[in-house]
């Protein structure tokens, strides 16, 4: 183990801080523009083309989805889920509040009521254990939200969803490689949503995929993707006539996009080895400060294989978080919170409602999260100049 010594302290610190150690750093593989430049070649750069299929081939190897359709966003994929389950004006579904945008919108779209459940105060991931609180005759749908790749525990919730006949869309937006009991996130409920947004583990600046569990709307699916059309069956020569025949949107990725993503996920093992070094280094040299109740360190559960996409922790109250990000911020170091709670939010007031249970949790998180630099190639060095400014700021205190 590499431990950052008086002398380089005494030394070094003053170079460190000329430099800025970012919060995120895309991911680059090296391929990215040969494939891109490969995709131009072929002749098809608009969308569901080669890259494209060698996109959807690849995820549905990894999770062992019955079908897996590119999207241009994650945000596209949580619609397209919506639209599939036709959800409808009055319909509810249950979700966190601790969520990005996309989750809520993609249901307010179809005029449904998002429901915003409470967390779990260890893997600030839905808390199974308050969807009766949230339930009504109008629950239509249950989206979890696997936070920091992390994945909710879904078998209590796809059973609950069974028991009441709900659809379960899984939010994975953070979850490309990550695990529950060995089985890929995503690919547990009905619908999974990936998202390739320039700040998740593999990227391709914008971009998403759509895994569909339930096979009876793969047809279904493929058309809302191609704009209502069956462009796809007549492709694959199933029928004569290419036509509108139901109603959808342009939810196909450009093939520019998929080349630069199909170079990202051939790197995808290598990306998660990394990265869980990263975290892994946080862990041990952050857990003197955990260990004198200055901050709380993630907590991983043994049944999850985690991707590493975000080292969070958590500080004792909002007003220390505060002090903390500017402190780092005046060290060179980029460091973050993260969600606005949905429920407290002007729209999600607006469109949304909570269920018959305190949302605690989620306001005591979202005011002391913070959000430390991991990236892939984050160095040791890097690392230890962010351990120091993290000990330099609590011995002051």
């Amino acid at each position: 183990m590499i431990y950052v010594t008086q002398t380089f302290r005494q030394n070094e610190v003053l170079i460190m801080n000329k430099l800025t150690i970012p919060f995120n750093k895309p991911f680059i593989s090296g391929k990215e523009l040969y494939y891109v430049a490969n995709s131009v070649m072929k002749g098809q750069i608009s969308g569901n083309g080669y890259y494209t299929k060698k996109c959807e081939s690849f995820l549905q190897n990894l999770t062992h989805s019955s079908k897996v359709l590119m999207t241009n966003s994650c945000t596209a994929a949580l619609e397209m889920a919506c639209i599939l389950i036709d959800l409808k004006p009055g319909d509810e579904v249950i979700m966190p509040s601790f969520t990005f945008v996309s989750t809520a919108n993609a249901v307010v779209l179809r005029g449904a009521v998002p429901v915003f459940c409470d967390i779990n105060p260890e893997t600030f991931n839905l808390d199974e254990t308050q969807l009766s609180a949230c339930l009504t005759d109008n629950t239509k749908a249950i989206i979890p939200v696997h936070y920091a790749g992390q994945s909710c525990e879904m078998k209590v919730i796809n059973d609950f969803a069974k028991e009441n006949n709900l659809y379960v869309i899984e939010d994975a937006a953070q979850s490309v490689g990550a695990y529950y009991y060995g089985q890929h996130s995503g690919a547990l409920g009905d619908f999974g949503c990936f998202s390739f947004h320039e700040t998740k583990n593999i990227m391709c600046g914008e971009g998403g995929a759509l895994l569909i569990n339930n096979p009876k709307f793969i047809e279904q699916a493929e058309i809302i993707r191609e704009k209502g059309t069956n462009r796809e069956a007549f492709f694959r020569r199933e029928v004569e006539l290419y036509t509108w025949v139901n109603h959808g949107s342009s939810y196909l990725p450009s093939e520019l996009q998929m080349a630069f993503l199909y170079a990202q996920l051939e790197n995808l093992k290598s990306v998660v080895k990394k990265r869980r070094k990263a975290v892994e280094y946080y862990l041990l040299h952050l857990k003197p400060l955990e260990d004198r109740g200055l901050i709380h360190l993630p907590t991983f559960l043994p049944h999850n294989e985690v991707n590493f996409h975000l080292f969070a922790i958590l500080c004792r109250d909002v007003q220390e978080r505060t002090k903390l990000i500017e402190y780092l911020k005046k060290q060179g170091i980029g460091a973050v919170f993260h969600y606005i709670p949905l429920h407290s939010s002007p729209a999600g007031k607006q469109f949304g409602r909570t269920g018959k249970t305190e949302l605690t949790n989620t306001e005591h998180v979202s005011e002391c999260l913070l959000r430390l630099p991991v990236y892939f190639d984050i160095t040791i060095e890097e690392q230890s100049y962010v351990v120091n400014a993290m000990n330099n700021f609590f011995s002051k205190l």
